[in-house]
């Protein structure tokens, strides 16, 4: 659903650059270094980078009236305003995907532009899944990191349906694309070393499951043969990979019907605790399950039935695409790194001016460096070294800065408004499970998902505390004194409450 979205902005962002041609800002203040922000850390950097050379810059901030980086789309005038102006910078992300045309079609060919994401490079990280997180419903990529204490356990029901496996589109070149993709993405293997280690993987002679999660059955189709038993639940085993990652098998044992029918089976969907699968890999045979546990070189893949090989593709590649975090301004540490690219960038369209613009960088990340120690020494000294959000979650930059842990409902980037009950129920038992006092949200949340999981906790005494990402800082707010340091500041104050100081 978020890729539809981007997708038609991104049409409609095209549609206003082509109508606006080669039209001029007149509203430009003649002769002032014309500098333009999407975001307002942007655009309060920019300002305290300047000092007193303020004076001599129009500074723009687009996102002015609360709608949030995921949502904004930009209008004919902000267009203009890019198109013109000497510097542009933006973060980067999916959620900036209409930047591209409009550069593209800009009238100011020398303009500087800085894409906070590129700046940072092997900084950025991508956008993962936390345990009990609410997935966003078609762009599941399954958790990787987890506690025992997360892993729940799950009923057959979980892949009821008829699925069919992936390895006879694989062998036909259905996947090809899909190959292609992952030499592109990763860069470790070409596509032809890839669909090699997918032959292995994929390898089944198990065409079709059919799975009846209420009777506990399952049919296995081999060269048209079925074979058909039923089946309990005999568990989980925990999985530490080499690469780093985690991941839990889901353990059915047969207990009656064909004898055709593997006797163990074990599924792998990326998901730790009750959720509908969209696909899985599944392990299967007679001999115990410490075989099954030791297999990791053949894991057969099954997708539901009704899915066309091109749309398996489609998934496939969707699955292998990194989203990247884009609250990098949340980080004390990426926020030092990025006003000295803007201090660079700044230096070269006014040389002039550059000896000050270096001194008021070097006076600002002398601050910035201060309250990141203070940051760092809360986080040592907390009782506490988990936070749980009631809400989306933006602020991984900072908790891992500091080596701490989280729980929430959605991701920071998550289009979703409504949290299961599944994940209420995990959430609140990670309440009761830590002994939290605290549940946070993020700015102008109307704290409904935080009060229904404080409402099922065992003792529903917990504080709802609210930290700011400034995403929806206005221009009013501006006007007001707001500033990024004062936010992080705040930020600190709330998150020692939270921490148990």
């Amino acid at each position: 659903m978020k890729k539809i979205a981007i997708v038609l902005a991104a049409l409609m962002i095209m549609a206003i650059v082509t109508g606006c041609g080669a039209q001029t800002n007149n509203e430009n203040d003649e002769g002032k270094l014309q500098v333009v922000t999407t975001i307002f850390p942007e655009y309060d950097w920019v300002r305290e980078i300047l000092g007193d050379k303020a004076e001599n810059a129009e500074i723009t901030m687009l996102l002015d009236d609360g709608v949030d980086l995921h949502s904004y789309q930009p209008t004919a005038d902000d267009i203009k305003k890019i198109s013109n102006c000497d510097m542009f910078i933006y973060v980067g992300g999916e959620s900036d995907v209409w930047v591209e045309d409009v550069l593209k079609n800009a009238d100011n060919k020398d303009m500087k532009v800085i894409n906070l994401l590129e700046v940072l490079g092997d900084k950025v990280e991508a956008e993962e899944a936390a345990p009990g997180m609410q997935p966003e419903e078609g762009h599941n990529h399954g958790v990787t990191t987890f506690a025992d204490s997360d892993v729940r356990d799950r009923t057959l029901s979980d892949w009821s349906g008829s699925w069919q496996s992936v390895y006879p589109y694989l062998q036909d070149g259905s996947l090809d694309g899909v190959m292609q993709n992952k030499a592109e993405v990763n860069k470790d293997k070409t596509a032809e070393e890839y669909k090699a280690y997918y032959e292995k993987g994929y390898q089944t002679d198990v065409e079709k499951i059919n799975i009846n999660g209420e009777e506990n059955t399952i049919e296995f189709t081999r060269n048209g043969q079925t074979a058909r038993a039923t089946y309990a639940y005999k568990g989980y085993k925990i999985f530490d990979y080499e690469s780093g990652n985690r991941g839990a098998r889901f353990l059915f044992e047969a207990v009656s019907g064909d004898a055709a029918a593997p006797k163990y089976i074990e599924f792998s969907d990326h998901c730790i605790a009750p959720a509908q699968a969209e696909h899985f890999h599944l392990y299967f045979g007679s001999d115990s399950f410490d075989a099954l546990s030791s297999e990791m070189d053949n894991w057969p893949t099954y997708y539901p039935v009704d899915m066309s090989a091109q749309e398996i593709a489609d998934e496939m590649i969707e699955h292998d695409q990194k989203e990247y975090d884009e609250h990098v301004w949340l980080s004390l540490k990426n926020a030092v790194t990025l006003c000295d690219s803007i201090t660079n960038t700044l230096a070269e369209l006014d040389p002039a001016s550059a000896e000050t613009y270096q001194a008021n960088c070097q006076a600002y990340a002398d601050k910035l460096k201060a309250l990141d120690a203070e940051y760092q020494d809360a986080a040592s000294k907390a009782k506490v070294k988990t936070l749980l959000f009631g809400d989306r979650f933006p602020f991984r930059y900072m908790v891992d800065d500091y080596g701490l842990s989280y729980y929430a409902a959605f991701a920071g980037c998550s289009a979703e408004s409504e949290a299961s009950f599944e994940t209420i129920k995990f959430l609140a038992e990670k309440t009761d499970e830590l002994g939290l006092k605290n549940i946070l949200t993020i700015e102008k949340s109307d704290q409904k998902i935080a009060k229904t999981i404080i409402e099922n906790t065992k003792n529903k005494d917990q504080q709802i505390l609210t930290m700011d990402s400034m995403q929806s800082t206005t221009a009013d707010d501006v006007k007001n004194g707001a500033s990024y340091l004062t936010a992080m500041q705040n930020n600190l104050k709330v998150l020692k409450q939270a921490l148990g100081e």
